[in-house]
C-alpha cells in the first residue's frame, strides 16, 4: 500500500517561507506524478504543484514566482518549498502521487499564514 507522508506545515508570518517535505513510501519514479495539492476552509481541493518523471513541472497561477517543487529520487522524498507566503495561503496541504490516475494522497500538513 502507498504511504505518503508530509512534514513541516506550521505557522509563519506573511512574507515568511516554510519548507513541506513528504517521503513517499515507494520508489518516486513508479508514478506519472508527485506533488502538492491544498484545501482551504470551505474550498475544494486545488492543485500547488507538481512534477513528472520527466521533471516537468505544473504550477498554479497563485504558486508561480513563489513555490518551487522539488524531489530527491535517492530517498523518495518530493520538498515544496514556499516563500512570500500570505494570508490567503492558508490551508491544510496535502502531498499527492499519481499512477495512471489513480491518486494516493498523504494525512495532510496545516499551512497558516498570519497577516
Amino acid at each position: 500500500q502507498v504511504q505518503l507522508v508530509e512534514s513541516g506545515g506550521g505557522l509563519v508570518q506573511a512574507g515568511g517561507s516554510l519548507r513541506l517535505s513528504c517521503e513517499v513510501s515507494e520508489n518516486i519514479f513508479n508514478f506519472n506524478t508527485v506533488g502538492w495539492y491544498r484545501q482551504a476552509p470551505g474550498k475544494e481541493r486545488e492543485l500547488v504543484a507538481r512534477i513528472n518523471v520527466g521533471g516537468r513541472t505544473d504550477y498554479a497561477d497563485f504558486a508561480k514566482g513563489r513555490f518551487t517543487i522539488s524531489v530527491d529520487a535517492g530517498v523518495n522524498m518530493v520538498h515544496l518549498q514556499m516563500n512570500g507566503l500570505k494570508s490567503e495561503d492558508t490551508a491544510v496541504y496535502y502531498c499527492n502521487a499519481n499512477r495512471l490516475s489513480r491518486h494516493y494522497w498523504g494525512q495532510g500538513t496545516q499551512v497558516t499564514g498570519s497577516q
